[in-house]
């Protein structure tokens, strides 16, 4: 056998599931498959055919229309909720043109009569899997043009990262270690050294090793044999085989059980692993790229992270600055998140204003990008319809309530458009003010942060500056203090 084969499945065969109540149909079509270099599964029922979509790697579907135990329509419908680009070719004695139709709305890739013509069975099931890899191929190209984006910045530390992976990226093999806060870019990075290397053809497969238990942990990474433990009943790949030829990100390395770390050690300096259950080392070409926010020489010294895996790890280590000393990012990225988010809301693209901005480079971002990410959706979806404003924002940006400490010694409190206003917690928890107090606070706070300009003050309250001029008059608070103005 060749790499990786397993006593029931070759890497190469694709697997297709066949599903009929007939089991000398079953058969004959199962035989067949073997002879054109198919690896056939079989299921009397739909219950049972989902049970091995969920159990196995199927590759394609034959299904029978009418089944004893549910119509074959509505096995297609969860078949395609399990994976939509799953091709099924719909079987029936019965074919009619409505049938046919229904099926192919259902996301059906053909429609066959019973028995069908093997030939033209097998042209079918090649056309339709070759579909799904350009189908595939498209999304992954998609989606590694849409993960380069927000590498664009003009910070230095930005530059200095993408010169380092840049030269990582000529050769294939060496093994990368990526340090950084949390929400900082890490996974991007990871990316981006996949697609700009001699791999980017090939797959690049992700893991959070803190999103997963320990004990089933292991049978992610390396796979396992038919009943090598108790639920074990097939046969699965593991994620080093499905990497193979690309790259294997390990995001949260640092939360890796120390027993696993032994195993991927052996797996960096072997370049080949043992699936759980198995007998057989399998040799893989995968390029290992690690992920962490921790501190792992600190891990070393207190005897929870191995010295040895350390620096096979850190071949070479790549650290990922903050938001906060890539301050001049922040305006590429904000608007890179807004034409983003507004396009797939199918609206014009919101305009930032510039006091929004001015709180978006002065705030700390202790989440980092994804932290930016997350407060630009949030505001569109919510807040902002043609611009995006002050008073928008959640109020730690702008001063409203005391921003979150940043890590690290340039953790600081957001200024910016908040300097010179008023301090204090104007409405402390169980006190009531009237409504017209209220609005003197909030028009009192406006003129102080646009250091009395009134155009600005009335962009910032989301009113006209003839609302705030008659305010004003209401409020009697139209005897101007020295230094406002009409702007």
């Amino acid at each position: 056998m060749g790499k990786g084969d397993s006593p029931t499945q070759t890497q190469s065969a694709k697997t297709i599931l066949i599903v009929d109540d007939e089991r000398s149909l079953r058969f004959s079509i199962g035989e067949w498959a073997r002879d054109a270099g198919f690896h056939p599964l079989e299921a009397a029922s739909g219950s049972e055919a989902l049970e091995r979509l969920r159990d196995h790697d199927v590759d394609a579907v034959v299904l029978d229309l009418k089944l004893a135990d549910e119509d074959g329509m509505q096995v297609l419908r969860r078949m395609r909720e399990v994976d939509a680009t799953l091709p099924v070719v719909m079987l029936t004695g019965h074919g009619t043109v409505e049938h046919a139709v229904r099926a192919t709305r259902l996301g059906a890739y053909d429609f066959m009569l019973k028995p069908p013509d093997l030939d033209h069975l097998e042209v079918v099931l090649r056309r339709a899997l070759e579909h799904v890899r350009l189908r595939r191929e498209v999304d992954h190209l998609r989606s590694g043009s849409q993960e380069s984006q927000p590498l664009l910045g003009a910070s230095a530390g930005l530059k200095r990262v993408i010169q380092q992976l840049d030269k990582v990226a000529k050769s294939s093999a060496a093994t990368v270690l990526i340090q950084g806060e949390t929400g900082s870019g890490k996974e991007l990075m990871a990316r981006y050294l996949h697609g700009r290397s001699a791999r980017a053809a090939g797959p690049f497969i992700d893991l959070n090793c803190s999103a997963i238990p320990e004990q089933l942990l292991e049978s992610q990474l390396f796979g396992h044999e038919k009943g090598a433990f108790t639920d074990a009943k097939h046969f699965k790949k593991g994620l080093f085989d499905l990497a193979d030829g690309g790259t294997l990100f390990l995001d949260e390395i640092g939360e890796m059980a120390p027993q696993l770390q032994t195993k991927l050690l052996r797996v960096l300096e072997t370049r080949g692993f043992r699936r759980v259950g198995g007998h057989a080392d399998i040799s893989v070409d995968v390029r290992i790229v690690a992920a962490t926010h921790r501190d792992l020489k600190r891990q070393l010294a207190e005897g929870r992270f191995r010295e040895d895996l350390y620096f096979r790890l850190n071949v070479v280590p790549i650290q990922m600055p903050p938001l906060r000393d890539r301050r001049d990012d922040i305006p590429v990225l904000a608007e890179h998140f807004i034409a983003r988010f507004c396009g797939e809301m199918g609206r014009p693209v919101a305009r930032l204003h510039p006091e929004a901005l001015r709180a978006f480079t002065a705030y700390p971002w202790p989440g980092n990008v994804r932290e930016l990410k997350n407060v630009i959706e949030r505001v569109l979806l919510l807040e902002a319809e043609e611009e995006i404003l002050p008073h928008h924002l959640p109020a730690e940006l702008t001063g409203g309530a005391a921003a979150p400490a940043a890590a690290g010694p340039a953790g600081t409190r957001a200024a910016g458009i908040t300097a010179g206003a008023p301090t204090g917690d104007p409405f402390p928890r169980g006190v009531v003010r009237p409504l017209i107090e209220v609005e003197q606070m909030a028009i009192a706070h406006a003129l102080a942060v646009c250091d009395g300009n009134k155009t600005r003050a009335a962009q910032l309250l989301g009113i006209s500056r003839q609302t705030l001029r008659t305010k004003l008059k209401e409020l009697r608070m139209d005897d101007q203090p020295e230094g406002t103005r009409e702007g």
